[in-house]
């Protein structure tokens, strides 16, 4: 059964998924405001546009690489990204990230995940927002984070993945940012990975 964490929780994934855990993916949802007839009339309800990103850091909290929707494999091949949902409309997750650990370079330590508005459109628009990490091959959810905060932010540092002495750890965040893409939100990554 998977874990639902809190902010600033976090799980040991070797303990979690088992020694022999291998891929792993990263799961974006969410669903546009619904406001009603009225609503609508008056803009609400209408599609969403986050985009999910995956932030590659060295040891010294250098970005190394990003994969989000205008690179959708990193360069060496290790990370893929589903590629970009425009609406979130529909069920399950609206973008993906898959995770080969295997082969991840050694020289990278930590994984931030993102998510971010190009549009502009704010978290006041967005509901039932979450991120959840599945054992690729076993299709089994490890955890969840369900992001409730809502707001005038365009961009959230969803979770981050840690490589450790006893294997990886994955780590809850939601820490709310302002930026339109990826890049943006380069630097408050490494600020919610220091903490």
């Amino acid at each position: 059964m998977a874990l639902t964490l809190s902010k600033n929780q976090s799980i040991s994934l070797e303990k979690t998924g088992g020694a022999g855990l291998s891929k792993i993916t990263l799961g974006l949802g969410w669903d546009p405001v619904k406001s009603g007839f009225f609503g609508k009339l008056l803009g609400g309800g209408s599609e969403i546009d986050l985009d999910a990103s995956c932030i590659l850091f060295d040891e010294n909290l250098k970005p190394v690489d990003l994969v989000w929707f205008r690179q959708l494999t990193s360069k060496d091949g290790s990370i893929k990204h589903s590629g970009d949902n425009r609406t979130g409309e529909g069920s399950g997750d609206d973008e993906s990230i898959y995770v080969d650990l295997q082969q991840l370079p050694a020289s990278i330590k930590y994984l931030a995940l993102t998510c971010n508005s190009f549009t502009g459109q704010n978290f006041e628009k967005v509901e039932n927002a979450y991120c959840r990490i599945l054992d690729t091959a076993k299709n089994t959810e490890l955890a969840r984070f369900n992001l409730s905060d809502k707001g005038l932010h365009t961009g959230v540092v969803m979770a981050s993945l840690t490589r450790g002495q006893q294997g990886w750890e994955f780590k809850a965040i939601g820490k709310a940012t302002n930026g339109r893409t990826a890049d943006d939100l380069v630097s408050l990554a490494v600020e919610a990975l220091r903490g």
